[in-house]
């Protein structure tokens, strides 16, 4: 029981050498500290990753076509093909599980030849032929105007929406884009709106140099016909895309007559399993940080359990005395533990509150500074905090709990005898 006349012995026996007690507080303090921190950067980095994705639909994959490996059918090995249009909605029919499938054709490249023009100035962007949904797939910041819709779809119009670094090389900084005409390959688009991707997987600089047009026009105005060039899919939420994708490969493979063994002739990009497959990496990198921050703080324990047996060692004729006049071994032994309690928590806590202190100032730096690639955000949850009181709880048990025992196994008259 936590009395005055205790808490004064505590002190006391806490305050008979200073510079002792703060070496050995020290290793509990440098213990939590680290753990505390390691779990921080470690949600530091896993924040910047989860970032990396941005909002697009984890679980996702891309799909495309490639060349047979296989003959097939009186088809030769080495055979090209290409999706087909009507291949959308056969996946939609076999897999109500899926959430969209968005076919996708692609037209030249920022880093390719000019391709755009307005007026007298031109430029190589990305030219992308696109369903409505795939916003929801890879949103994106609409930063004027709108996206694309269904009316765009069936009348073939001729708009497109454009990234921000397309008007800033097309246009004027005083110019407003929209209503205003581009040329894609020789033919007019009207813009009806711009957006920027602040997050996103892959290259931000390509996706700034960005063209959005509607896939049926894509298709009429660049002759690709019925072809597919990638489609992207999204499953449900509650349906992994990866367990359902081998029987999709296989539907693809029996609808563009391939051979079902030929694993080569459709490349896809699972994006829910590299998600999954970077997220157990935190997992593992944050067991780490609990098992080295366990393995700093276990040494401050060891140390603060010696320096009690030197502290009972020599309290033993106090001990002796306290016996003789009518103290109980379990009187004894609550001091020597709470004791142990009051350094551990005392000093694991301050490794805790300065621990904060670094993480606030690091979240400062961040903010003054812009973002850091891969990094983002270092904190720690009240879980870990609460985590943290219990280990301290416990240690300081674990520390005090051999010398209070030693100290009630000392005879009282033995412990009179001691000089």
């Amino acid at each position: 029981m936590f009395n005055r006349d205790r808490w004064n012995e505590i002190l006391e026996a806490l305050n008979a050498n200073r510079f002792r007690t703060f070496l050995t507080a020290f290793g509990v303090f440098w213990g939590i500290f680290i753990l505390v921190i390691l779990l921080a950067l470690t949600n530091g980095l896993k924040n910047g990753v989860q970032a990396g994705f941005g909002d697009f639909a984890t679980n996702s994959i891309f799909m495309w076509s490639q060349r047979t490996s296989i003959p097939y059918k009186g088809f030769a090995k080495g055979r090209g093909f290409n999706f087909k249009i009507q291949d959308v909605q056969v996946l939609k029919a076999k897999f109500p599980e899926l959430k969209y499938v968005s076919p996708r054709n692609q037209l030249g490249g920022f880093r390719g030849a000019n391709n755009v023009t307005r007026n007298e100035k031109t430029g190589a962007f990305n030219i992308y032929g696109d369903y409505p949904e795939y916003i929801d797939q890879e949103p994106m910041d609409i930063t004027a105007g709108r996206f694309l819709s269904y009316s765009d779809i069936q009348d073939k119009r001729k708009v497109a929406i454009i990234g921000k670094d397309v008007a800033k090389a097309l246009y004027d900084e005083d110019e407003e884009p929209l209503g205003s005409y581009i040329k894609i390959n020789g033919i007019n688009f009207m813009v009806i709106g711009t957006f920027k991707k602040s997050n996103s997987q892959g290259d931000q600089e390509e996706d700034a140099n960005t063209i959005f047009i509607p896939f049926t026009t894509f298709s009429q105005a660049f002759n690709y016909g019925d072809n597919v060039g990638w489609m992207a899919i999204t499953a449900n939420d509650n349906v992994s895309i990866t367990n359902i994708k081998p029987k999709i490969m296989s539907v693809m493979r029996e609808l563009r007559s391939v051979h079902p063994d030929d694993e080569r002739a459709i490349g896809n990009f699972d994006l829910a399993e590299e998600f999954s497959r970077v997220m157990g990496l935190f997992t593992i990198l944050t067991f780490v940080g609990y098992f080295v921050g366990a393995l700093v703080l276990m040494s401050g324990v060891i140390g603060i359990s010696n320096i009690m047996l030197i502290v009972v060692k020599e309290r033993t004729k106090e001990i002796g005395v306290r016996r003789a006049i009518g103290a109980s071994p379990w009187s004894i032994r609550l001091q020597i533990l709470q004791e142990s309690l009051v350094l551990t928590i005392v000093s694991g806590m301050t490794g805790i509150a300065f621990a904060a202190g670094i993480i606030w100032a690091l979240n400062f730096l961040l903010s003054q500074s812009g973002p850091v690639e891969n990094f983002a955000n270092p904190t720690v949850g009240i879980g870990v905090v609460i985590t943290a009181l219990l280990i301290l709880v416990i240690s300081g048990v674990l520390a005090g709990l051999i010398p209070a025992t030693r100290a009630t196994q000392m005879k009282p008259v033995d412990a009179l005898r001691m000089e």
